[in-house]
């Protein structure tokens, strides 16, 4: 087994985009008979004894688009009823923020 189990889980891309206290993870990987999926991971650091805390979603590929419909309805209904002020976190290392108008369309 070994390499071959390793393989389940690989990872093909990653993308960290940090926001002020929290850092979310879009990690691509493959499974055996190589389909892909997304993993998404929400980090956040517990401020009473350094912790890190993560959440973690899968979303399979058969269920790409009525997740993004989801959320792009969930954002628009937010944007709609009340003010969104998009705030810009500056980092001293490479710094990688999402964007306010970024399609969520795959």
């Amino acid at each position: 087994m070994g390499d071959f189990d390793n393989r389940e889980r690989e990872e093909v891309y990653s993308k960290k985009v940090r926001a002020g206290k929290r850092t979310y993870f879009f990690d691509v990987k493959a499974t055996r008979g190589n389909d892909y999926y997304v993993t998404i991971t929400e980090s956040k650091k517990r401020l009473e004894d350094g912790v890190f805390i993560k959440h973690k979603i899968f979303l399979y590929k058969e269920d790409f688009e009525k997740f993004a419909e989801g959320l792009k309805d969930t954002v628009d209904y937010i944007k709609q009823h009340q003010e969104v002020v998009e705030k810009r976190y500056e980092f001293s290392e490479n710094t990688e923020t999402a964007g306010a108008d970024e399609d969520f369309s795959f």
